[in-house]
């Protein structure tokens, strides 16, 4: 590999730091590499030396050394999965791209995972520049919203940050929810198992978490349920849920596999980004993704089991 030239020429990129324009280029690069060549003064603007936190200008002349990112490995994108992503997308302009993730698809590459949504959209689209403007599990279905500019991403995710968005979810939980139970207000703290596997807990010493509950219908061991994020920590609805001792059916981190007692396989988790609204200046974009299929007719099963629901 050879040294590299880039040159500013799209105002998305002008006023961005030089660190922040590097990650974002070489995604797969550790961060401690990029600090270190522009330390070192490997990394070069218009000839000169600069800071990380230089901000890029119209007609910059970027000197870029020899660097290697995942992000630069050509990524696969077959037929079917390229007709699958398409028929999921619910909007589409010069701005966004919202789609109906569906479940088991990562929502980026990482260490085990060649590409995620964004990956493959970029190559879709032809669009290097597109990026997830939230996240969503692995295993959750519904509601993603990516933008193809730099300056849209940014009035996003100020609207995240400033909690306007509007997230809501579709659930099914083992046995029947309490009506009583609507608001659940408890802190979460994030750890790490003893072997090594990232989770969450109910703790006081943890960030304030806030999810609202609504039944919307019954089974007899299990109940279907819309969740309001008012906060968005990690696995937040998740462990609200299993800490009322109604876990989502499918979850196997933090729930039972089998499905309500009932002796049903679950073959996913039961959680699905129905709904969201997101402020955009004067207007807001209102996207409302369809319960996607094996949810549903695992819920229908559920609906249809006759037996008894345990004595309380």
């Amino acid at each position: 590999m050879s040294v590299t030239f880039v040159d500013i020429s799209d105002e998305n990129d002008v006023g961005q730091r030089i660190d922040n324009f590097l990650m974002r280029r070489f995604k797969g690069v550790p961060k401690q590499k990029i600090y270190a060549i522009l330390r070192k003064g490997e990394i070069r603007v218009n000839s000169s030396r600069v800071k990380q936190t230089y901000r890029l200008q119209l007609s910059d002349r970027i000197r870029i050394p020899p660097l290697v990112s995942k992000s630069q490995a050509p990524v696969h994108l077959d037929d079917r999965t390229q007709a699958l992503l398409e028929a999921c997308i619910l909007f589409e302009n010069e701005d966004l791209i919202a789609i109906n993730k569906p479940p088991g698809f990562a929502v980026h590459g990482g260490s085990s995972i060649a590409a995620g949504v964004v990956e493959l959209l970029r190559v879709m689209r032809n669009q290097p520049r597109i990026e997830l403007a939230h996240r969503l599990d692995r295993d959750t279905s519904g509601c993603l919203l990516l933008c193809k500019k730099r300056g849209v991403l940014k009035e996003v995710q100020a609207a995240f940050r400033a909690r306007s968005v509007k997230k809501n979810y579709s659930l099914i939980v083992a046995e029947r929810w309490p009506k009583k139970a609507r608001t659940i207000q408890h802190r979460l703290l994030r750890y790490v198992t003893d072997w090594g596997e990232r989770r969450v807990r109910v703790d006081p010493q943890g960030q304030l978490a806030r999810t609202d509950f609504q039944i919307i219908d019954t089974a007899p061991k299990a109940t279907l349920l819309q969740a309001t994020l008012h906060t968005g920590r990690t696995h937040q609805i998740r462990v609200h849920a299993q800490y009322q001792g109604h876990s989502i059916l499918g979850d196997t981190k933090y729930g039972r596999k089998q499905g309500a007692n009932s002796g049903q396989e679950i073959e996913r988790l039961c959680l699905h980004a129905s709904r969201l609204v997101v402020p955009m200046g004067k207007d807001r974009l209102d996207v409302s993704a369809p319960m996607e299929q094996t949810m549903n007719k695992i819920w229908t099963r559920l609906k249809s089991d006759r037996t008894e629901p345990d004595a309380t």
